[in-house]
C-alpha cells in the first residue's frame, strides 16, 4: 500500500469528506512538496485514528463494568502449568466471538478464572466489541428486581444485546427458582447469536445443585456448552501462592 492510498484510507476512516476531496487539487498545487506533505499528513491522521481508537475504547471498557483492569500481558502463565498459553492466546484472536461460542473457566477459587476473562474482555473492547461485565450473583438479582417490578423483558434484552456477557463466580452462591428460570430465558436469547464467557468453581454434574433444578441446568448447560471452549485449571491458588511469598520474606 502507498502512502497516498494510506492517506486517503485515513481520511476515510476519521469520515473527513471535504479534506478528501480537496486533497487531489492541493498535492497538484503542491507537487514539489507533494511527497512531504503526502507523509506529514499521513503521520497526523494516524495519530489522531489512534487516539480515537483509543478513546472509543475507554468508553467501552467504561460500560463493560469491569472489576479491574488486567491483560493476558499480566498473566503469570508460568506459575500453573495445567494453563495452556497458546490455547488462551488463540482465544484472544476472538475467534470465538466471530463464531458465537462461548468459553467456560472452571476451577477452584484464585486459580485465574476471572483475570482471564476480563482479559479476554479487555482485548475484545480494543476490537470494538461490546462487553459487560457481571457476577452470577449481581445478575440474578438484576432479573429478579426486573421481574418483581414487570420490565424483565427490557432486562433480558439489555443483557441479550452485548456481544460478549461475561459472567463470573457461579456457583459460589445458591440461585432461587425464579432467577434459575430467568437465567435460562437469558441464555436461551444468546444462543447461537452472541458470546457469553463463564467462571465456575462448580463441575458441571453439581450445577443441578447450583441452579435447584437438574433439569434446568441441563438445559442451561447444554446451550452453553454446543461447541464451547471449556478450560478446566486445577492447581493452587494464585493468591495463597504470593500471600505465602509475601510472609515468607517478612519473616
Amino acid at each position: 500500500m502507498t502512502e497516498y492510498t494510506q492517506l486517503i484510507n485515513n481520511l476515510e476512516a476519521l469520515d473527513l469528506v471535504k479534506i478528501k476531496s480537496y486533497l487531489p487539487e492541493f498535492l497538484d498545487k503542491n507537487k514539489k512538496d507533494s511527497t512531504i506533505l503526502i507523509s506529514a499528513l499521513n503521520e497526523l491522521t494516524d495519530l489522531e485514528l489512534k487516539d480515537k481508537m483509543f478513546r472509543a475504547s475507554e468508553n467501552l471498557i467504561r460500560t463493560a463494568a469491569f472489576p479491574f483492569r488486567k491483560t493476558l500481558e499480566d498473566f503469570d502463565f508460568s506459575f500453573n502449568d495445567s494453563i495452556d498459553k497458546d490455547y488462551i492466546m488463540d482465544l484472544a484472536t476472538l475467534r470465538f466471538a466471530e463464531d458465537n461460542k462461548n468459553i467456560l473457566f472452571l476451577g477452584n477459587p484464585g486459580v485465574g478464572k476471572t483475570h482471564l476473562a476480563v482479559a479476554l474482555g479487555i482485548k475484545a473492547t480494543q476490537c470494538k466489541y461490546s462487553v459487560y461485565f457481571t457476577t452470577c450473583h449481581q445478575l440474578i438479582s438484576k432479573l429478579n428486581k426486573a421481574q418483581k417490578e414487570n420490565r424483565i423483558d427490557k432486562q433480558l434484552q439489555h443483557f441479550a444485546q452485548y456481544k460478549i456477557l461475561i459472567i463470573d463466580e457461579i456457583g459460589y452462591l445458591p440461585i432461587d427458582r425464579q432467577g434459575a428460570n430467568l437465567f435460562f430465558q437469558l441464555i436461551s436469547k444468546r444462543y447461537g447469536k452472541k458470546s457469553t464467557i463463564i467462571t465456575t468453581n462448580m463441575p458441571f454434574g453439581a450445577w443441578g445443585d447450583v441452579f435447584n433444578d437438574n433439569i434446568l441446568a441441563s438445559a442451561i448447560l447444554d446451550r452453553l456448552l454446543d461447541q464451547a471452549y471449556v478450560v478446566k485449571i486445577v492447581g493452587e491458588s494464585y493468591r495463597t501462592k504470593y500471600l505465602a511469598v509475601n510472609k515468607k520474606s517478612a519473616g
